[in-house]
């Protein structure tokens, strides 16, 4: 090894410091920071660098942008929206469940279909996201969440408020129908699925019907809310959304598929039929 040194001129001490000490400090960290990145890039795919650099921070690796969009960079870690596109389009993800629903907008009883999806809208802050869920049964809305960013976490949090509104012990076996976006295949979504014993169910892509029932409740809320004025900020839309699905389409808007009854009222008609039975 000595002779080795001096032909390539290179000092012994350095060498045997590096065989001492192989990684050195800065590559063990930048190797969990690029650990984070990926790790969050998996969960949602079309973050860029800068939301990837906030997500690997609530992981513990706090990192500059910079060194963020270095460390993707030498990896290949990209958005998958700005990836350029070839041909006709991208290859949609696979879906991580099979189709359950079928185009089939019914249930008996409340708790046995469950459809969801994502829709945004502009304010003078930027895009505001909602993510809703609907019973089949009674057309209510029975959890949804709002964020200022379309991520896996804003579907989790949506399942998890319909959950604890409806019970845990009343939603084992409840199917939770989507599209095949990648917020609803991340793997966040699937775990809580488990979590709560939710079946998953996917349609097909670019097949709007699939999950027209979702659509005709977000139809509503663009004629009656989005559509209506200018939002300014997010808190604004997002105050007149809550106010809009509280108490008007729950509680004001009588649906000729309920029996001109609102959500809440049929709800109520199905617990007293089911006393009633009881008794």
């Amino acid at each position: 090894m000595a002779v080795t040194c001096r032909v390539l001129k290179i000092a012994r001490q350095p060498y045997y410091r590096w065989l001492a000490n192989p990684v050195t400090d800065q590559e063990w960290e930048e190797a969990h920071r690029l650990n984070a990145l990926i790790d969050a890039h998996r969960e949602d795919p079309e973050f860029g660098y800068r939301y990837l650099a906030d997500e690997a921070e609530e992981a513990g690796h706090r990192m500059a942008t910079r060194t963020a969009w270095r460390l993707c960079n030498a990896q290949g870690v990209t958005s998958v929206i700005s990836r350029k596109r070839r041909g006709k389009g991208t290859r949609p993800g696979p879906p991580v469940h099979d189709d359950r629903v079928r185009r089939n907008f019914h249930a008996d009883a409340p708790n046995q279909v469950w459809l969801t999806d994502i829709t945004e809208h502009h304010t003078g802050e930027g895009k505001l996201y909602l993510c809703a869920i609907k019973d089949v049964c009674s057309r209510r809305i029975v959890g949804y969440a709002i964020d200022s960013r379309m991520k896996s976490s804003l579907a989790v949090r949506a399942i998890n408020n319909a959950v604890a509104r409806r019970g845990v012990a009343n939603v084992a076996g409840c199917i939770l129908h989507s599209d095949r976006g990648s917020q609803f295949r991340a793997k966040k979504v699937t775990r809580v699925l488990e979590q709560h014993g939710l079946i998953g169910s996917m349609g097909r892509v670019g097949a709007a019907g699939d999950n027209a029932a979702m659509e005709s409740f977000y139809s509503l809320l663009q004629n009656n809310v989005l559509d209506r004025e200018v939002w300014a900020t997010r808190q604004q839309l997002r105050m007149k959304i809550v106010t809009w699905i509280e108490k008007t389409y729950h509680r004001r808007r009588k649906q000729q598929e309920l029996g001109r009854m609102t959500p809440v009222q049929f709800e109520a008609h199905l617990m007293e039929q089911a006393v009633t039975l009881a008794a």
